[in-house]
């Protein structure tokens, strides 16, 4: 019974996981722009903080959270700020990371500043993600709580694991030019992210 509900929330951690977000394309960019060591240290970063999340949202705490707005307004705000600065920076380093001629200049401090970032900076996704988790952690016995909170945080794990180790083997066989457009297009994307919670941070002041 137990592990029919790990396998219950790895397939609910698979499902959160896998649409193209912010940490995806952190994901990618990282597997890309470094060796495959420092590329799997960075990843268990993220990793590690989206389980944080993962358990707030599945708490509910996220949405009380939410309901002050200072704290919403100041979620936006900063989190728009340095979103907006990692987008740049993508953009900036696209070419010389794709030609190796440098690593991603960042330290273990930077990375997870960026993945809490890109894990509590979107209002919207705290909200979401307790309304989702937090419904389903009510329809589950005391006993299957933590199985399922388990299941979950291991399929986040075998995800950014497996496109870190597929991202980073692949990197050595695409071309150049590719690999310079994939890091554009996720640095262009994640700036818009950036600017799109500066806007709605200025909507409720304008």
């Amino acid at each position: 019974m137990l592990l029919q509900v790990i396998l219950q929330g790895m397939l609910i951690g698979f499902a959160y996981s896998a649409p193209i977000g912010m940490q995806n394309l952190y994901i990618f960019n990282n597997a890309l722009s470094n060796r495959l060591s420092k590329a799997f240290l960075y990843a268990s970063v993220i990793w590690l903080v989206d389980a944080v999340f993962s358990l707030i949202a599945f708490l509910g705490v996220g949405t009380l959270i939410m309901q002050n707005d200072f704290i919403k307004l100041a979620v936006m705000l900063i989190g728009g700020l340095i979103v907006s600065y990692l987008g740049g920076t993508i953009i900036r380093t696209a070419n010389a990371v794709q030609l190796n001629t440098i690593e991603q200049a960042t330290t273990l401090g930077k990375v997870f500043v960026t993945a809490l970032v890109l894990s509590f900076g979107n209002p919207q996704a705290l909200i979401d993600g307790s309304l989702m988790l937090g419904a389903l952690r009510g329809t589950l016995a005391d006993r299957e709580v933590m199985p399922f909170y388990g299941g979950v945080i291991l399929a986040t794990a075998i995800w950014f694991t497996g496109i870190t180790l597929a991202f980073n083997i692949l990197r050595d066989r695409l071309s150049k030019r590719f690999l310079v457009w994939i890091n554009l297009i996720s640095g262009f994307i994640v700036l818009l992210y950036g600017l799109h919670l500066i806007l709605e941070f200025m909507k409720h002041f304008f």
